[in-house]
């Protein structure tokens, strides 16, 4: 069994942390393409967006490896594989409940790693990217990393899930992790200024958290930040292609 748990852990860490690389690089070669220069002079800054992300793949990795070896060996965790198992109109609920629950507990936690104390311990790593590039998005000291690894884990056992719905949730995790750090926004400006934009997360509106640290806390969605008067809107210098 051990040896089964270990093998789990190691192909999870892989995963994660080819995903990522795969992912922030093709965001990467994207913004070469469409704002050339735009990362000039950040080659050291880059290495270490690279390196602590592949620590951080480490600690998600581990517990998600676990985790999925006791699904498929114990019968672990509320994930499910057959269509019939539970409502099809279970299928979207589920896939908001999740990125509603990770994106509640992404605010708390940032928003506690902003007091100063918290901050120097946990938080800074990743802001010491400045600017952020496609790469930072898993750029954690290994105690944020944690915080992070610990959500998904515990909703599992908690919320049935389809295993595609968790295929999505982490799919987005992973590409709006890395678009919201790239510098410039990919989505257009129609979606973007309205009327569902103002609820939404992207590049342009956590840029602005990377520029005066105490606002924009969301990951997904911007209704804590705007229930708890923390939404400051835009970056004055977002981009758009």
């Amino acid at each position: 069994m051990l040896s089964a748990l270990i093998a789990s852990a190691a192909a999870m860490v892989a995963i994660v942390g080819v995903r990522y690389l795969l992912v922030s690089g093709a965001f990467a070669l994207a913004t070469a393409r469409v704002r050339p220069g735009l990362y000039n002079g950040l080659k050291p800054q880059i290495r270490r967006e690279i390196a602590w992300s592949l620590s951080a793949a480490v600690v998600y990795g581990v517990p998600a490896g676990i985790i999925a070896w006791g699904w498929q060996e114990r019968g672990w965790t509320r994930i499910y594989a057959e269509w019939d198992a539970m409502p099809l109109w279970w299928l979207p609920v589920s896939l908001f409940l999740y990125l509603f629950a990770h994106d509640t507990w992404f605010y708390w936690t940032h928003r506690l790693m902003h007091r100063p104390r918290w901050f120097k311990v946990m938080h800074a790593v990743h802001h010491a990217s400045r600017p952020p590039t496609a790469w930072a998005a898993m750029a954690f000291h290994w105690t944020e990393s944690l915080t992070g690894a610990l959500v998904i884990p515990v909703l599992v056992f908690l919320l049935p899930v389809h295993v595609s719905v968790l295929s999505l949730v982490l799919t987005i995790m992973t590409v709006m992790g890395v678009t919201n750090h790239m510098g410039w926004e990919m989505f257009p400006r129609a979606l973007v200024h309205s009327r569902l934009g103002n609820w939404l997360i992207t590049a342009s509106h956590h840029q602005r958290h990377h520029e005066e640290y105490k606002c924009n806390y969301g990951l997904y969605f911007r209704f804590w930040d705007h229930l708890c008067g923390t939404d400051r809107g835009l970056s004055r210098r977002w981009q758009q292609p």
